[in-house]
This record gives structure tokens, sequence and C-alpha cells, in this order.
């Protein structure tokens, strides 16, 4: 007979839904949305929906595996996990008594979002001595731009959107990153609201809008201030809004402004004049406008700036301080726990070198005092999505560099390790996760014994630990102890939680923040337009990085429904989906190359080049070329997949990844 027990996603997306677990037998044999769950409710994205086929794949690691061939064919042979810890403990103690433990590198992101095991390294790495990750990948430079304006204000809370009149979806694919916002954004339009879509090609998203903007790549802050600048010309700024709640508005109008006419906005973002300046007007009319901020259009060389100016809109209007308006970026809820309890950074006995982990490839290979001779890579799979990937994949093929992949599957990173070892899936381990588009909070137990022979991040971690000679009685406490230590410290968000639903697997809301906030969370306590903290105190517009790139088409490597990042590709179902490896361009631009829907083409840079099938569209305009997923090599139709086109170039602020801001050219094969 089979039972039901709740889990939660754990995948680096806003929603963290809460899951309803069918299993039997020690298997789980059914996923489906848990219908109590606050934010996401019944519904489920087509990743998760079966997600019983990925805990359960045939690809899954079952067991430690010793590197027997050369890097990156993926020869292995089984071995115990004894072994492989003793295998792990020596060759770290040997490259610490060489070069220093500052030669040994964790390399980890999101592939799992519960506190305890997404952070589970951190105290070991900290207690050894080792290099630290910057972990800026996805959207430091998003961060560092609302925080220019806004500071520590909490975000609205998603239901605002709900009673909004204009919905702004500026920058975000909501209907693959976050659908249980879209079905807000639905609910609003039903009752009458209007939706535009800003963005740099017409996705899956656009359906649900009621217009559709396209701006050229990297301008989107350029759209931003064209449409402040009709705001100030035709008086429709909320000028006692400004003078109340924000600093810094006359000197923005006095300086900025004037350079941004429609006519100019139009030249830099391809929006016509005339368009520039409905949207302002219609902006300013709106009751309660809302804009939600996705994360790719901070990942150009511009993209704190960008955010700054976009987060800046709103408080000409009044917008921050109406129900249902405002902006919404992302939501913050760390604060909910003592997160240090979990990062122990007082095990550090000083201060470690810091590796930025959008340039493993340079630091892989040019980093030097010391150099990198051990990586240990967990939850990520950095050979597919870190930027560089020709300079990623060299620096994991050196034969002195000693590299622990901790997977469930053989990735590509885990086909160049030494050693591999088998994790496990969230349903197999404890954990208790935030949410990034919701203010929810939920706990999980395993729902199944782990497949295999299976470990979680934690409990390799504190083995590693006693292997090491590490007896802190912190590295003896099981997961669940730990967050039991996380739940006992009191926190003002956690305040007034049911208890209960939370021990019982139930998602729970946090403490629901006021807005309009009465005050915001900057040292002047205003919307801070000018920040005199800031190297530019005011927004303006910055050029992207590949605004002196010659090659004639800007890459866009976005999001799939079908896909996250380089995760599911483990799924067959969902890869044919996608439909292969396919590159996305207007019809122009193939004529004019004479190439043809579904031909087999190459797209080349200075960095590196990669074969996709091509598909011919009009939802990309002219000048765009859009790749969706981040695949593994094993499905490419060549030797490479889109991140051998990206550059390690860094934001202009935050030190934030540059995946959208890169140029190719294409040719037949």
């Amino acid at each position: 007979m089979s039972t039901i027990v709740r889990s939660a996603c754990p995948y680096d997306c806003p929603d963290t839904c809460g899951l309803l677990i069918e299993r039997e037998h020690g298997r789980a044999i059914r996923v489906s949305g848990d219908p109590e769950h606050p934010y996401s409710g019944a519904r489920l994205c087509p990743k998760m929906f079966h997600y019983e086929k990925t805990v359960h794949s045939s690809r899954r690691l079952l067991k430690p595996l010793l590197r027997n061939g050369a890097k990156g064919t993926g020869a292995f042979r089984e071995i115990s996990w004894q072994e492989a810890l003793c295998i792990v403990a020596g060759r770290w103690r040997a490259i610490e008594s060489t070069h220093g433990a500052e030669a040994i590198l964790p390399y980890s992101y999101a592939g799992t979002m519960g506190l305890v095991q997404r952070n589970a390294g951190h105290p070991l790495f900290h207690a050894l001595g080792a290099s630290r990750l910057e972990r800026t990948i996805c959207s430091s430079a998003k961060t560092a731009g609302l925080q220019s304006v806004l500071g520590n204000t909490p975000a609205p809370h998603p239901d605002e959107v709900c009673k909004s009149d204009l919905v702004v979806l500026w920058g975000i694919n909501a209907a693959a990153t976050s659908i249980h916002f879209l079905e807000r954004v639905k609910k609003a339009r039903r009752a009458g609201a209007r939706v535009w879509l800003i963005d740099t090609y017409r996705h899956h998203t656009a359906p649900s809008a009621d217009e559709v903007f396209l701006v050229k790549s990297g301008t989107d802050g350029a759209l931003a201030l064209g449409l402040m600048h009709v705001l100030a010309r035709e008086g429709l700024v909320d000028l006692e809004f400004l003078l109340r709640k924000a600093t810094g508005y006359p000197e923005l109008a006095r300086t900025v402004l004037p350079e941004h006419t429609p006519e100019r906005t139009a030249e830099l973002t391809g929006i016509p004049a005339p368009t520039v300046e409905r949207m302002a007007r219609e902006y300013a009319r709106a009751r309660a406008p809302f804009i939600r901020l996705g994360s790719g259009l901070s990942r150009y060389g511009n993209g704190a700036m960008t955010v700054r100016t976009i987060a800046t809109l709103p408080a000409l209007v009044g917008a921050y301080g109406k129900r249902h308006a405002g902006l919404l970026g992302g939501i913050s809820t760390g604060s909910a726990f003592a997160l240090g309890t979990i990062l122990r950074e007082d095990f550090m006995a000083a201060p470690t070198r810091i590796v930025n982990m959008n340039r493993l490839g340079q630091a892989l290979n040019e980093l030097d005092r010391p150099r990198i001779m051990a990586l240990y890579v967990y939850h990520s799979n950095p050979a597919a999505v870190a930027p560089d990937q020709n300079a990623v994949l060299r620096g994991l093929a050196r034969d002195d560099l000693f590299t622990v992949v901790h997977e469930r599957f053989l990735t590509d990173t885990a086909r160049y390790a030494d050693l591999v070892l088998p994790a496990t899936s969230s349903l197999e381990h404890a954990d208790i996760y935030l949410s990034y588009g919701s203010y929810c909070l939920q706990r999980a137990w395993p729902a199944i014994p782990a497949v295999g022979e299976s470990r979680s991040n934690w409990d390799v971690f504190t083995a590693l630990a006693q292997e090491l000679g590490l007896h802190d009685p912190f590295f003896r406490q099981s997961a669940d102890e730990l967050i039991d230590r996380l739940l006992a410290a009191p926190a003002p968000l956690r305040e007034g939680i049911d208890i209960g639903r939370l021990a019982a697997g139930i998602g729970v809301e946090l403490q629901r923040p006021p807005w309009p906030p009465e005050r915001f969370g900057t040292p002047s306590g205003t919307i801070e337009i000018l920040n005199p903290r800031e190297a530019e105190p005011l927004p303006r517009y910055l050029p992207p990085h590949s605004a002196g790139d010659r090659l004639p088409l800007q890459l866009v490597s976005a999001p799939s429904p079908f896909a996250l990042n380089a995760s599911f590709y483990e799924r067959d179902d969902l890869r044919a989906k996608q439909r292969g490896m396919r590159l996305h361009v207007h019809p122009a631009e193939a004529a004019a190359r004479g190439l043809a829907d579904g031909q087999s083409v190459l797209a080349v840079n200075s960095l590196g080049e990669v074969a996709f099938v091509l598909e011919v569209t009009d939802t990309v305009p002219p000048g765009v070329a859009v790749a969706e997923g981040v695949w593994w090599l094993e499905f490419a139709p060549g030797a490479r997949s889109v991140n051998a086109l990206t550059s390690q170039r860094l934001t202009d602020k935050a030190n934030g990844s540059t995946f959208y801001d890169n140029k190719i050219d294409l040719r037949a094969i």
C-alpha cells in the first residue's frame, strides 16, 4: 500500500513549491503539488511533475567511483566509501603541507536550495583554511542595483500584484521560471489589469501579456531613463511623494534625464519614440503599476546600474507609496534564521583568499600563490554552467588537479573528476527551505531511503571532518539537530508561524512586511535616487560590454521551461520536449547567411565555437540569437555547449556573471 508524505522542491527557482510524494516499497512513485502550500498550491512546473523519474533514474550514481582512465572520458571503477574518504583526506593533507590550504577550492551554488545541505561545506572549508568561493553567478548585480536605491527594504508580497491595474514583467520569462507568480498576473489580468512584457525576444510568457516591447540587449536602463524623461517633461511626476519619501530627484531631473529624450531612447533601445512616450503616459496614469523584475537583464556589464535605474522609475509616480504597486525584484528572508549557525565563519583562523566562481577558468589555469591543486564540486556542474567553457575544461583536464565531485549523475564535471561521490536527492535527506519568490518556509524530512550508497552533503562533510581529525562537536550533529538549533533561535520574521504545520512538513508563511513601507531600509530612510555612498551617485545609462564587439548577433542564453540551467538533462522526456540544442534566429538573419530551419550551424566568437540546430522564428528580433537551456555535452550536437561562447567578464558591481553580454556570428557546418 502506498503512503503520502510532504516535501519541497529543492531547485534554484523562486517558487520553492510544496510537494506531495506518494511512496511505495521505499520508492517514490508519484509527485504532485501540495494544495495546502500557501504560495504554490497544487500546480507544479513540467520539470517537477515527474520528479520521481529523476530520483529513480537509471543514471543515478550508486557507489563512489575512482577514475581509472583519462580525465573527461568518464572511466571509473567502484570503491568503498571508507576508501573514498581516506583518499580525499590524504590528498588534501598532502596538498596543504606542500602548497598551503588555500590551494583547496570548493565550488558549489544552488543545485539544492535547502539551508543545511546547500551550506553544509562552509564550516569544513573554513576550518581547513581553504580558499573561499565568491558565489555571484546568478543575480548579485541585481541585488546590488536594488540596494543602491532601496537598501534593505522588504519586497512586497507577491499577492500584491493581484490587484494591480498595470503589471510590467520586465526581463522575466515567468512561464519558465516563476509559474505561480504568473498565475497571479493572470488573475490581475482577468480583473482588468493590462500586462506588459519588456524583454529581448518573445518567449513563453508573451501569450500572457497584452503588449510585448522588445529592447536591444543591455539597454533596459536606457528605456527606464527615457520613460522618466517623459514623466518629468510632461509633469507626470508625483512631486509630493518624492518630497516626502525620496532624495535626489531634482539632481536626476537636472543632470541625467534631459539627454534621454524619446528619440535618444529609440536610438539606444530600438523602441520607437512615440511608443516610449505612450508607455510613460500609461505608466503614470495607472492606479497601481507593479513591476516584476527578472534577473537576466542584470547579467550584462552594466547589470547593477540597469537594475538601479529601473528601480528608480516607480518612485517618480509614487508607486512605492501605494498598495498593489511598486517593484518586486526578489524576496530576501535570510533574517528568518541566524545563518552563522550553519556557515561558521568563526572556524577560519584568518580570512582566506576569495575566488570568483564566474572566473573558474582563469582560476584553474592562471591563479597562483598558491595554485589551485584541489577542487571539490557539490550541487553544481561548472563544466556546463560556468562561463568560458573551454577555459574551464582546460583547467579540469590538468593532471595535477585533484578533483572530487559529489553528484547524483555523471555530469560534464563529474567526467573530469578523480573521485565521484554519489549524492542523495532532496527526497532522501532532511532540510529546511526558504524562498526567494515568496515569504514561505518549509521543513522536509527524508521521504524515501537513500538510493544506493548515496549520501547527503551534510553527511559527507561531517564524515570528512572526522577523517581529517576535526573534533569540534559541530561536526557530530545530524542535519535534523542543526535544523532544530536554527528553529530554536527566535527571529521576528518567524513570529506567529504555525509550528504544528511546519513540523508536519507543510509550507507556512513568515511575517508579511507592511506594504507600502512607512520607512525605507536605507540609511536615510528614504528612496535614495541619489546615493552618496556610490561611486556613481545618480543612476545613468552605461553601455554593456558587448557594445564594442563587432560580431553581428547578440547571444541570449535563456531559460527553458523544460530544464533549469544544467539540471534535468538526465530526463529523456524533458530533453525531447526541447527538441535538441537549438539556436533561435530571425528569418532575415538566416536568409542573409543562406541558412535554413533545422540546419546544423556553428556559432562562433573569440572564445570558441558551438554546434546548434537552427530554429528560424520571428519570435526573435534581428540581431539576436537565443539559446535556451544549458545542455550536457553528452547530448550536444558538437563538442561544446552554449557557455563556450560566454565570457568571464564581470558586472559593473558585485562581480556578477555576464552570460547575456556576448556576441557571435553563424555559419553552416
